[in-house]
């Protein structure tokens, strides 16, 4: 059973549980001032929050608009490589602490190498990324919150038998994953709103 923590981010203007076995990647490397990274201490799991400027049109978006502002932002994260990205499902997302009219969705993809990539970097390259991405839309700040959770599954660290998401079957290490986000979507609070006119 994982143990978590309130966790404060972005100066402690966001409060949000992450996993105990989770640290502070700016406490070993400069990380850009609009993200928060967190990686497993015993794994390769990571865990990042961030402040961008909203995608789209001002004012209230459609649920086509914003299914368009999640493309957009996993198109952003993944680059020149999105041809080698495949969306499982997308869904629509309540955070327990946010207002409910805020839109949020949330999409599970994988993302698997291209052979040329993966021979040639041979070792820890992970057969498949797994990403569970989290949108959420502020129209009032002109912000988009992004939380994804990567998950590369490198040979020999997940039994691949476990893991089929054509058939539903998810596998320990994505399975964690989602009970992370689960925890977020539920304890994610904004305690200084004002933080999205610094950002």
């Amino acid at each position: 059973m994982t143990s978590y923590k309130s966790t404060p981010l972005f100066g402690g203007a966001i409060v949000c549980d992450l996993p105990e076995h989770f640290a502070d990647v700016s406490r070993l490397r400069q990380v850009p001032d609009n993200q928060e990274v967190y990686i497993d201490k015993d794994g390769f799991t990571s865990i990042i929050v961030d402040i961008t400027e909203r995608v789209g049109p001002a004012g209230p978006t459609s649920l086509e608009e914003d299914g368009r502002a999640l493309t957009t932002h996993l198109e952003e994260l993944v680059g020149d490589d999105v041809d080698t990205v495949k969306v499982w499902n997308t869904t629509e997302t309540q955070f327990t602490k946010l207002d409910s009219s805020i839109p949020a969705y949330t999409l599970i993809a994988t993302q698997t190498p291209k052979s040329s990539d993966s021979e040639s970097r041979r070792g820890q390259a992970p057969d498949f990324t797994a990403l569970i991405l989290t949108l959420v839309r502020l129209e009032r700040e002109k912000t988009d919150i992004l939380v994804t959770i990567n998950v590369p599954h490198i040979k020999g660290e997940y039994d691949e038998e476990e893991v089929d998401l054509a058939l539903g079957k998810q596998g320990a290490l994505l399975g964690s994953a989602v009970e992370y986000a689960a925890r977020i979507w539920e304890s994610f609070e904004v305690k200084d709103w004002g933080l999205f006119n610094e950002v």
